[in-house]
């Protein structure tokens, strides 16, 4: 079976093969802005996003938390935190731009002072930003679905900062993510059903993955593969981080093994970036916990710089979650439980 025999009824792995690109259409579209605050008088960069748009910022900040002046928080949430005023840049995120946690905490942030930079497709997001005066990146309205547009969302951010001098070498960093993902993308769409991600969905199966990821490189990948495994694969999945879950989950696996061992498979997303004493931590934990666990996989990161090594294992993770689909005859784009969701919600 390839990637054209299976059930995706809108193109998600086409979609998905094409991220290289996105993140290149997406940093030149970025460059230039006008309107952008005096760099000198931000104190701290807030990013509001919920979903696949939430995720987007949790990028922004493992790729550039380390490397900016200032300190950086992401929300995902309907409120917007107190200390947000004048001094904040707030980069309100959201593809339909109709958000309604987003929404009210953007609204909230621009009430307190803050300078809003908008990235969406449209939508009320947009009409409050071109009220405000607010910068917008304009995020491709034809994606079929928020977590499609990951490097649309997740890379202006990073060219914006870098206009303002707040983050230097940004371009350098995204020019090397996106020689890496070609790499990946080529290897994978080559090999087909025969590829890593495929393979690794086969090992899965029809057991709960559960992703440990180490930093917030790790962090941030291992959110995105159990996000798209529910709504690509629409299966359950979990995740949790290194170096915390040493200092609790791992107290949880001694007393059901018989139980754990028929439903879950550990899957440990490494990277170059780790803290020494993380990378003990990782082949410590997969002693204790190999057991009681279905399988344990390991997926190590590929490429140059923490954006290149986060970017590579979300598309490898996002792959893994198409195959998953695959193999249980899943289209993987429509997702109906949050359609109905947030007309409930709405009504």
């Amino acid at each position: 079976m390839t990637s054209a025999g299976v059930l995706d009824t809108q193109h998600i792995f086409e979609v998905t093969a094409g991220l290289p690109e996105q993140v290149e259409t997406a940093a030149a579209g970025a460059r230039g802005l006008r309107g952008l605050p005096d760099a000198a008088k931000i104190e701290h960069i807030v990013v509001l996003g919920m979903g696949g748009s939430g995720i987007a910022g949790s990028v922004v900040e493992a790729a550039a938390g380390p490397l900016l002046p200032v300190p950086i928080a992401v929300v995902n949430s309907y409120e917007c935190p107190a200390y947000v005023s004048e001094g904040s840049l707030v980069f309100a995120i959201s593809c339909s731009g109709d958000t309604e946690e987003t929404l009210q905490a953007t609204s909230d942030a621009a009430l307190q002072g803050a300078r809003v930079v908008a990235i969406t497709a449209g939508g009320e997001l947009a009409r409050l930003a071109a009220g405000w005066g607010a910068p917008v990146v304009h995020v491709p309205a034809e994606l079929p679905q928020p977590r499609t547009a990951i490097g649309a969302m997740a890379i202006p951010p990073l060219v914006v900062l870098e206009d303002m001098g707040l983050l230097r070498g940004a371009s350098y960093w995204i020019d090397l993510a996106v020689d890496q993902l070609k790499r990946r993308r080529d290897q994978i769409t080559a090999a087909g059903d025969a590829s890593e991600p495929a393979a690794i969905a086969r090992r899965i199966g029809r057991t709960f993955p559960l992703m440990h990821g180490g930093g917030s490189v790790g962090r941030t990948a291992a959110t995105r593969w159990k996000t798209q495994i529910n709504e690509n694969a629409k299966a359950p999945a979990f995740w949790s981080a290194q170096p915390e879950l040493c200092h609790n989950e791992i107290c949880g696996w001694g007393q059901h093994g018989d139980v754990t061992r028929q439903l879950l498979t550990l899957v440990q997303l490494r990277h170059d970036g780790e803290h020494p004493q993380i990378s003990r931590r990782f082949e410590l934990v997969e002693d204790l916990l190999r057991e009681v666990m279905a399988d344990v996989i390991e997926v190590r990161a590929e490429g140059d710089g923490d954006l290149a090594q986060l970017l590579d294992l979300i598309l490898v993770g996002d792959y893994v979650s198409l195959w998953m689909a695959a193999q249980e005859g899943i289209d993987p784009g429509p997702v109906p439980v949050l359609t109905a969701l947030k007309a409930d919600l709405a009504g």
